[in-house]
C-alpha cells in the first residue's frame, strides 16, 4: 500500500483536474452522467507527450477520452513561454500563464487532463542537444518519470520522433527522447528513488509515436512506408449522445489556443491516425491499443463486485431520471472505498462522487463577496446549497480548509428545492500562500522553473482556497472539496465566475518597464501602488543601481479603498556614461515589506489570472542620436515597440488600417509595420499600394518579420508586400549571442546617426531573429550576417532597398523582444533604420 504521504500527493494531483479553474459549476445532463458512468467502467490510461501548448493532437486526446473512455492526459513539457502572442502583449512568463490556461480550456472540451514539467520554453531550439544545454535534462527527465508514476498510464504516445534530431524544433525531439527514457526508468526503483517515499514505481505497457505523412515528407512516401509496426485508428467517430463528431470536438479544443491563432474548423467523416510501436508489449490486435491490458473492474482486487453493479447501471441507464441509480451507486461507492489499490480507489471514488452528486441534482457553492483576500485577513463567504432532486440529503458540516477552526455550519437537512443560504465571516491564516502561479514564486533559470515541492511539480495551476462539504446522501457520508469562487453579474454577459484569490496587501509596478536616458538629464519614474486591502498606509522607496541617484528617498501614501491605486513619482538621474541597471520599488507597511508587482491577464476564454512577480524595471543610460520625429506605427500581432520608441523621444502615432489613404501617410518621418502585420491584417491587401507610394515619394518604411504559409496563422494576406522580389523563409538564428558580421560596413544604417559596432549585439535576449528572407532582388542590400553553430551564414536578417525617393527596409531581427528588454544596441540600430536618409537630430 502507498504510504500516507503519497495519498496527499495523489489527492493534490487528482484535485487539480476537478478544479482546473474557477468556472461555472459543473451541471451534467443525463447524457453526460451516462458518459461518466461509461468512463467509470473503464480502468485504463493514456499519456500523450510533447513539448508545447498546441503540440498535442486533440483528435487523439478526444478519441481516447470520449470514444475509448480512457483516462487521457497531455504532458506538455513547457508552458509555451517562448512563443509569440496574437491576441495581446503578454510575453515570456505571462505568455506561459496565458497558454497554460488555454491548455486547460482545451482539456475541458476534449475531456483530457493536463500535466507539465518544470522546463521553461526559452525559445526556438534547432536540435535537442542545444535544448538539453539550456534545460536541466536530469530534472526534466525526473519530471517525466514523476508524471508517469503519478498518472500510471498503460500507454504512452509521443507526438514527435525521438530518432530525427534537427528536423524539427529541438524541444519537440527532446520531448520524445525523454519520454523514451522515462518509459524504462519509471518502473526502476533505482531511478529517482526520492520519488518513492510517496509514490511507487510504474511500468507502462507500450509506447508509440503518433506519426503521419508529414514526418515522411509527402503522402506518397508515407503510402510506401513499412506499416507493419503501425497501429491504425479511425478517429473520425461520431458521438450521437453529443451530437458532434470527434473532429468537431477536437477543433473546438484546438481553437482554445487563441493566442497562437489556432482556431480551426471542425471535420466529419473517417480520419485515420497512425501510431508506430516503439517499445514494450505490442498489441496483437493493431487496431486495439489496449489489447492485452485489463481495463475492466477485475483489474483491481475486489473489483468484480463493483463492476457487476456499475455495468448493470450502464446497461440499464435511466436517462429520464438518473437519480433512481443512486442506491446502487452508493453501494458501489462503499465497495470502492475499501479497495486496496490506492491509485484506482482515489480516482474512482472521485468519479463516483461526481456522478452521485449530479444524479441527485445537488447544487452547492461557496462564494466570496470580494474577489481577493490577504493572508491573516477576514472575508465574507456566502454559502448556498439546494437539493433539487428530492433525495435524502443532509449537509453535515462545511469546513474552511485553510483554517479549520473557523466553524461554518453544522447539521442542516436539505429539503427538496428549498435553498439553504447563509453568510459567514472567515479568517485566513497568516501562513496562507498567494494563489499566483506557483512556478513563478521563486527565481528560475533560462531553461527551468524552480519548484521544490514534489506534490506541486507537474500540476497545471496553484492551489486555491477550498471548502470541505461533508454530506450524507441516503445515509452515506461524502466529503467533497470545492474551491471558493467569486461571482458577479455582468450587464452584458450575465453570470460570471472568477477565481477567488489570495494576494498581498500591497503591490507596486513601475509604469514603464524600460526607461531610456538619452542624456544625463533627470527623468521622472512613475510607480503605481495598488492596495490589496482598505486603509493601506505606508511608504515606498526605490532601489537603484550604483552610479544612479533618486529623489526623494521615500514617498508616503494613504489609500482608503481596496483595489484602488495611487501613482507616485521619483526623480531619477543617470550617470554620465552608458549604463544599464535594474530599479525596484519597495513598499513598507505595518512593518512588512512588499516587493512584487501584480499583473492581470483577462480574456473571455480563460479565467482571470492574477500574476505576482518581482517588481523590477530597466533603466538604460544610452548615448543615442536620432533623425526624424513623427513615426506612424501599424500594429501587427502585438508588441511593445511603440512604447519603446516613445521612450527615446519619438512621437509615435498608431495608424489604423482603415485610416490609410493616399494622403494620411504624409507628414510621417517613417512608417513601421508591427510584427506579422501582413499575416493578421487582411485589409492591408487593399492599403499596400498607398504604403508603397509613400516610400516611392520619399518615405521610410520598416517592415518587421512576417511568416509565409506557417500553420496556425491567418495566412499571408499581401503577396506584393515588397516593391521587389523578396522570399520569406523559416531561416532563423536562435543563439542570442551568435557572432554578427557586417556585410556592408559603410552602409548608413550601420553608421548614421549612431555608429554600430559588435558591442551593440551584446546582451540580446532569446534570439537574434526569425523568419529571415532567403532570396531577394538585387535592389536589396543585405546588411548583417549571422549563424547558429554548425550552420551556414544567414544574410537576410536586415535588408535595405531604395525605392523611388525613399527606403524600404525588411528585418527579421527580434526588435520586438530586444527593445522592451532595454537592449542598448537594438535601440541604436532601430533608430538608424528610422533615421535613414534624414539629417541628424540629437
Amino acid at each position: 500500500m502507498i504510504p500516507k504521504t503519497a495519498y496527499h500527493s495523489l489527492l493534490l494531483f487528482l484535485l487539480s483536474f476537478c478544479t482546473l479553474s474557477a468556472q461555472k459549476p459543473q451541471k451534467l445532463s443525463s447524457g453526460e452522467i451516462y458518459e461518466q458512468v461509461q468512463k467509470l467502467n473503464f480502468l485504463g490510461s493514456v499519456l500523450y507527450v510533447a513539448a508545447h501548448p498546441d503540440d498535442e493532437n486533440t483528435k487523439l486526446i478526444s478519441y481516447f477520452s470520449n470514444e475509448v473512455k480512457a483516462r487521457t492526459a497531455y504532458l506538455s513539457l513547457t508552458r509555451g513561454d517562448g512563443g509569440q502572442n496574437l491576441i495581446g502583449s503578454e510575453l515570456r512568463e505571462l505568455l506561459g500563464v496565458l497558454r497554460t490556461q488555454e491548455l486547460l480550456a482545451a482539456r475541458r472540451i476534449d475531456g483530457g487532463e493536463q500535466l507539465f514539467s518544470r522546463a521553461n520554453d526559452f525559445g526556438f531550439s534547432k536540435e535537442p542537444n542545444e535544448t538539453f544545454s539550456i534545460w536541466n535534462k536530469n530534472q526534466v527527465l525526473s519530471d517525466v518519470v514523476l508524471a508517469i508514476r503519478k498518472f500510471q498510464p498503460d500507454i504512452i504516445i509521443n507526438r514527435f520522433d525521438h530518432r530525427s534530431p534537427g528536423t524539427t524544433h529541438g524541444h519537440h525531439t527532446a520531448s520524445a527522447m525523454l519520454s523514451m527514457e522515462a518509459f524504462d526508468l519509471a518502473g526502476n526503483k533505482n531511478s529517482f528513488p526520492e520519488q518513492l517515499s510517496s509514490l511507487k514505481t510504474w511500468q507502462p505497457k507500450r509506447i508509440f509515436f503518433n506519426t503521419s505523412w508529414w514526418f515522411y515528407g509527402s503522402e506518397e512516401k508515407f503510402e510506401q512506408a513499412d506499416k507493419s509496426k503501425m497501429a491504425t485508428i479511425n478517429a473520425g467517430v461520431y458521438f450521437g449522445i453529443k451530437g458532434k463528431s470527434n473532429g468537431e470536438i477536437a477543433a473546438l479544443s484546438r481553437s482554445q489556443h487563441k493566442c497562437q491563432g489556432f482556431g480551426t474548423i471542425g471535420t466529419r467523416g473517417d480520419e485515420m491516425e497512425y501510431l508506430e510501436f516503439l517499445k514494450g508489449d505490442f498489441a496483437k490486435d493493431k487496431n486495439n491499443l489496449f489489447e492485452g491490458i485489463n481495463t475492466t473492474w477485475s483489474r483491481v482486487k475486489g473489483g468484480e463486485a463493483i463492476g457487476k453493479i456499475l455495468n448493470d447501471i450502464e446497461a440499464h441507464f435511466n436517462f429520464k431520471d438518473p437519480s433512481v441509480h443512486i442506491p446502487k451507486l452508493i453501494e458501489a461507492y462503499q465497495l470502492v472505498s475499501k479497495l486496496e489499490d490506492e491509485h484506482w480507489r482515489t480516482i474512482k471514488k472521485q468519479e463516483l462522487e461526481n456522478i452521485i452528486l449530479a444524479s441527485a441534482g445537488l447544487f452547492f457553492e461557496g462564494v466570496s463577496s470580494e474577489q481577493s483576500t490577504n493572508p491573516d485577513s477576514d472575508f465574507t463567504l456566502k454559502l448556498e446549497a439546494v437539493n433539487q432532486g428530492g433525495q435524502d440529503i443532509e449537509l453535515v458540516d462545511v469546513t474552511f480548509l485553510n483554517n479549520p477552526e473557523n466553524g461554518i455550519i453544522q447539521g442542516k437537512k436539505l429539503n427538496k428545492n428549498k435553498p439553504f443560504k447563509t453568510e459567514k465571516r472567515l479568517h485566513t491564516l497568516a501562513s496562507t500562500s498567494y494563489t499566483s502561479p506557483y512556478w513563478l514564486n521563486e527565481k528560475g533559470t533560462l531553461g527551468m522553473y524552480t519548484v521544490k515541492d514534489m506534490a506541486m511539480i507537474g500540476r497545471p495551476d496553484s492551489e486555491k482556497l477550498k471548502l470541505k462539504w461533508s454530506l450524507k446522501i441516503a445515509g452515506q457520508p461524502f466529503d467533497i472539496y470545492k474551491e471558493i469562487v467569486y461571482k458577479i453579474s455582468d450587464p452584458e454577459k450575465g453570470e460570471i465566475y472568477q477565481p477567488f484569490e489570495v494576494l498581498p496587501e500591497a503591490t507596486a509596478t513601475v509604469i514603464d518597464e524600460v526607461t531610456i536616458f538619452s542624456d544625463s538629464k533627470t527623468k521622472p519614474i512613475s510607480v503605481k501602488v495598488k492596495s490589496g486591502k482598505a486603509n493601506l498606509k505606508g511608504a515606498i522607496s526605490l532601489r537603484i543601481p550604483q552610479g544612479w541617484t533618486v529623489s526623494p528617498d521615500k514617498i508616503d501614501f494613504d489609500i482608503a479603498m481596496k483595489n484602488d491605486e495611487k501613482i507616485v513619482v521619483f526623480n531619477v538621474t543617470p550617470p554620465s556614461y552608458e549604463n544599464k541597471g535594474i530599479i525596484a520599488p519597495v513598499i513598507t507597511t505595518d512593518g512588512q515589506k512588499y516587493t512584487q508587482k501584480l499583473t492581470t491577464i483577462q480574456y473571455d476564454h480563460i479565467p482571470k489570472q492574477s500574476v505576482l512577480m518581482p517588481s523590477e524595471a530597466s533603466v538604460v543610460r544610452l548615448n543615442i542620436k536620432k533623425s526624424g520625429q513623427v513615426i506612424g506605427y501599424i500594429e501587427g500581432a502585438g508588441d511593445e515597440i511603440p512604447q519603446s520608441l516613445k521612450q527615446i523621444g519619438y512621437d509615435v502615432r498608431i495608424i489604423k488600417p482603415n485610416e490609410i489613404t493616399e494622403t494620411t501617410l504624409n507628414g510621417f518621418d517613417a512608417i513601421v509595420m508591427g510584427i506579422r502585420a501582413y499575416n493578421v491584417i487582411s485589409d492591408l491587401q487593399f492599403k499596400q499600394r498607398y504604403l508603397l507610394d509613400y516610400v516611392k515619394n520619399g518615405g521610410t518604411m520598416v517592415v518587421q518579420y512576417n511568416t509565409s504559409g506557417r500553420r496556425g496563422l491567418s495566412g499571408f494576406n499581401v503577396p506584393d508586400f515588397s516593391p521587389y522580389e523578396l522570399n520569406l523563409s523559416s531561416d532563423r538564428v536562435t543563439d542570442e549571442n551568435a557572432k554578427v558580421s557586417f556585410l556592408n560596413a559603410t552602409h548608413s544604417v550601420l553608421n548614421h546617426p549612431n555608429k554600430i559596432t559588435e558591442a551593440d549585439f551584446q546582451g540580446w535576449v532569446q534570439e537574434r531573429g526569425l523568419y529571415f528572407p532567403d532570396k531577394w532582388a538585387s535592389e536589396f542590400t543585405p546588411i548583417l550576417g549571422m549563424k547558429d553553430l554548425g550552420e551556414t551564414e544567414k544574410q537576410g536578417s536586415l535588408l535595405v532597398a531604395n525605392y523611388g525617393k525613399g527606403y524600404y527596409i525588411y528585418t527579421g531581427l527580434s526588435f520586438f523582444r530586444e527593445l522592451p528588454a532595454g537592449v542598448p544596441g537594438a535601440f541604436k540600430l532601430f533608430t538608424n533604420l528610422i533615421s535613414i536618409g534624414k539629417k541628424d537630430k540629437s
